[in-house]
């Protein structure tokens, strides 16, 4: 998909750098003052993590279609994603603060967790919107990890504004003895998914995808 531009809605500078390394072209579609995105992350009760990763996603890239639309852009295609982790069905999202953080990284010590990240694209001048979404599911095992490398990595704020309390490209890296999935997709967007979903989305508009 070179030469493919997208409008991009996350402020995600990890997920800026996934896109440019498979050649899409980008600016970001970021919300208004006014608007509360913090709200569209909120869980639901009886809520899987399959179902709320999906589900905030979707939200987003409703809400950037939007967005798109009042501000009068230039069309192109719109990519939301959204980014949890889960141990068993429980979602563990962004800490509060550091003795959030350091309660998540405990409960990851020495087991298998999930990370999942969510797609979406679509067309904003399409009424109504057809719109291309995947799942990227990933499972990450770690060692146990020492109550003073918990306290170093929550000192170095690298867990806050990450799912889970950490980054799988950051120094949480060396706690990490398997991988069994996307490592894009744990880094917050997962390419493979993401080049199935601009091919597809570009067979349905045809050659327009290219350029802007």
């Amino acid at each position: 998909m070179n030469g493919a531009f997208v409008w991009l809605a996350s402020q995600s500078p990890r997920r800026r750098e996934l896109l440019a390394q498979i050649g899409v072209r980008h600016e970001l579609l970021l919300p208004d003052a006014d608007e509360d995105a913090e709200r569209l992350e909120a869980e639901r009760p009886g809520e899987s993590p399959e179902q709320y990763v999906q589900r905030v996603t979707r939200a987003k890239l409703d809400a950037a279609l939007a967005r798109w639309r009042r501000r009068g852009l230039p069309a192109a295609a719109v990519l939301a994603a959204d980014t949890t982790v889960a141990f068993g069905r429980g979602v563990l999202g962004k800490p509060r603060d550091a003795a959030h953080a350091r309660e998540m990284l405990q409960r990851l010590s020495g087991h298998t967790h999930r990370v999942l990240t969510a797609v979406a694209l679509a067309w904003p001048d399409h009424a109504p919107p057809v719109v291309h979404a995947a799942l990227s599911v990933s499972h990450v095992r770690w060692r146990v990890l020492e109550p003073a490398e918990i306290d170093a990595y929550v000192a170095s704020g690298e867990p806050m504004g990450k799912a889970g309390g950490y980054a799988i490209q950051s120094g949480a890296a060396r706690w990490t003895e398997h991988i069994e999935g996307s490592y894009s997709g744990i880094m917050g967007l997962p390419l493979f998914e993401v080049d199935a979903l601009l091919r597809a989305a570009g067979a349905a508009r045809g050659p327009a995808l290219r350029g802007r």
